[in-house]
């Protein structure tokens, strides 16, 4: 079985193809059997609010919300607790699955057995 791979997403619109390959790399992932645990920081977190996934219309690229979809049907999404706070981003706010968590449940996630971290 493949190790546990954790994504984290520091940018937003601002940056389409630094966000497009994060949500491409794991979204594959997710396609691939691999346990996907998605985390979205800074302007990243309005990705994790319903009816926030920008449209980008990036060439060559999946649409995001698809790719955003389908690591919510298969892994894990949180949105950074502070980054959330900052950007009043509340539970309820949130898509069906992601959730809000903090800097410990991140190194929890990072420094588990074999796990793989990649920051984007």
């Amino acid at each position: 079985m493949a190790r546990p791979l954790v994504v984290k997403v520091t940018c937003g619109a601002d940056d389409p193809e630094r966000l497009s390959q994060a949500l491409t790399v794991a979204a594959t992932a997710v396609a691939s059997g691999v346990d996907v645990s998605l985390w979205l920081t800074g302007d990243a977190a309005w990705l994790g609010v319903t009816g926030r996934v920008p449209d980008l219309a990036l060439t060559h690229s999946v649409p995001l919300v698809d790719l955003v979809d389908a690591v919510l049907s298969g892994g894990r999404v949180t949105v950074c607790t502070q980054c959330a706070a900052r950007r009043g981003i509340t539970e309820d706010q949130l898509a069906p699955g992601a959730r809000i968590a903090g800097a410990a449940t991140f190194l929890d996630e990072c420094l588990a057995d074999d796990a793989q971290a990649l920051v984007y």
